[in-house]
């Protein structure tokens, strides 16, 4: 089983943290999200598992919160302020990108999270995005079924 970076992050800019709590990461890439948070001009204030929202489980049914990873509140480049959730997962455990059991089984119960918060989030008149490793490094990720078919590779005969 993999292991991940975790830890209690102390904010730098202690004034645009708004969390109630000392914001605790539970791997690299939302170390990483924290610290672009943190520093980044255009976001004026953030927070960690600061909101609970409400959902079904859809595999036991059973009424459960969602607690998405992040709160920010930035301006874009036109002036405009925005507030947003922010939820930092793998790819791999989002729908067209899960291959294994686990990550399938992963990605029905994230798309249902995400369901309830997209709602919720409407409702409250704020943003919800889902950030993924290929979003911290800027490497767009195409859906398996988008996916070119790898070309097995071809012995090159030998010249007589």
């Amino acid at each position: 089983m993999p292991t991940y970076q975790q830890g209690e992050y102390q904010p730098i800019n202690g004034a645009k943290y708004i969390g109630k709590h000392i914001p605790r990461y539970r791997s690299g890439w939302e170390l990483k999200f924290m610290r672009m948070a943190d520093n980044h001009p255009s976001i004026l204030a953030w927070a960690s598992e600061s909101h609970r929202i409400p959902y079904i489980h859809p595999i036991t049914g059973k009424r459960s919160n969602y607690i998405p990873d992040f709160f920010v509140v930035y301006v874009d480049k036109a002036g405009k302020k925005h507030a947003e959730l922010v939820e930092i997962k793998p790819i791999g455990q989002t729908s067209g990108h899960a291959r294994g059991q686990y990550d399938q089984a992963m990605a029905v119960i994230n798309e249902a999270k995400w369901k309830f918060a997209r709602e919720w989030c409407r409702q409250k008149g704020i943003g919800f995005r889902i950030v993924t490793e290929a979003d911290i490094f800027n490497k767009p990720a195409k859906p398996r079924a988008a996916r070119k078919p790898k070309i097995p590779k071809v012995a090159a005969r030998k010249k007589r």
